[in-house]
């Protein structure tokens, strides 16, 4: 059976043929389980699954498997595996995956903000995008711009402005829900993905975050700084692409750019 054993799968202890105290016992003892066996071809599966792709999240979701089928084998009465070995490839692979999620959340997230980055933005809004689609819910998007943001640039220095960009994240995080979505679109852009969300819900979203921010202005020393924004929101159409909704919504932030900024317009 070790003859078997694929290259780069966990090293896993078996019986030995022989009738020693490591090896099945001489009188009335079964065969090796299936469970082995079974276990052996599954981490070959998953370690081909994992060679096969370069996605973060797909192999964090193999890995996800591999752990469940380890974990398995606790519950087996008749494994043939060695418990402290079961659970070093247990400890190996939750550690693995660890690492992994850390990785793919440094790759997805602006390091200055806290919020997603464009990777992390097409990723998400194609994820919402199809669940919109497959369930028949609605779906927004919002893009928001900073209202003067190179004047507070040359102004205060870019020191501030970056105080500016973390400041309207932070309050966007705690006025919005849990499972809206933002993201760094570039620069002090900001595209927000409004899942389940009525144009009308959007929109009025977007005038709650204006004033909660106006509430709270930015102090350093003795100077304070009122920071607004301008939006655009569109709703999702059945079956349009993800970038015809934000060009949609870009199209409604450049409206209420010139009709005089912090303002919200919805998309025709």
């Amino acid at each position: 059976m070790a003859g078997d054993k694929p290259r780069g799968a966990l090293r896993l202890a078996t019986p030995r043929a022989d009738g020693s105290k490591q090896g099945l016992r001489a009188h009335g003892e079964r065969k090796p389980p299936a469970d082995t066996d079974d276990y052996y071809k599954h981490i070959a599966i998953y370690a081909q699954k994992i060679r096969q792709t370069s996605d973060v999240g797909e192999i964090i979701a193999i890995l996800d498997e591999a752990l469940s089928h380890t974990r398995a084998l606790h519950t087996s009465d008749e494994v043939a595996i060695a418990r402290r070995q079961v659970l070093t490839a247990e400890q190996r692979i939750e550690n693995l995956k660890s690492e992994l999620e850390l990785v793919n959340k440094l790759v997805r997230e602006d390091q200055l903000t806290g919020a997603l980055n464009r990777r992390g933005l097409d990723d998400a809004l194609a994820r919402e995008a199809a669940r919109a689609e497959r369930n028949g819910t609605p779906l927004c998007a919002a893009m928001i711009d900073i209202d003067n943001f190179k004047k507070i640039n040359d102004t205060h220095g870019h020191q501030v402005g970056d105080i500016v960009l973390v400041h309207l994240v932070a309050i966007i995080m705690e006025t919005l829900r849990t499972h809206d979505l933002i993201g760094r679109y570039g620069g002090e852009e900001f595209l927000l993905i409004l899942p389940d969300s009525r144009i009308e819900e959007a929109r009025t979203a977007m005038a709650r975050l204006q004033r909660k921010l106006a509430g709270k202005p930015i102090s350093w020393g003795n100077q304070q700084l009122l920071v607004t924004f301008s939006a655009g929101v569109a709703s999702r159409r059945p079956g349009e692409p993800e970038a015809a909704l934000i060009d949609r919504a870009d199209q409604a932030l450049y409206e209420a750019k010139r009709e005089g900024k912090d303002r919200v317009i919805v998309a025709g």
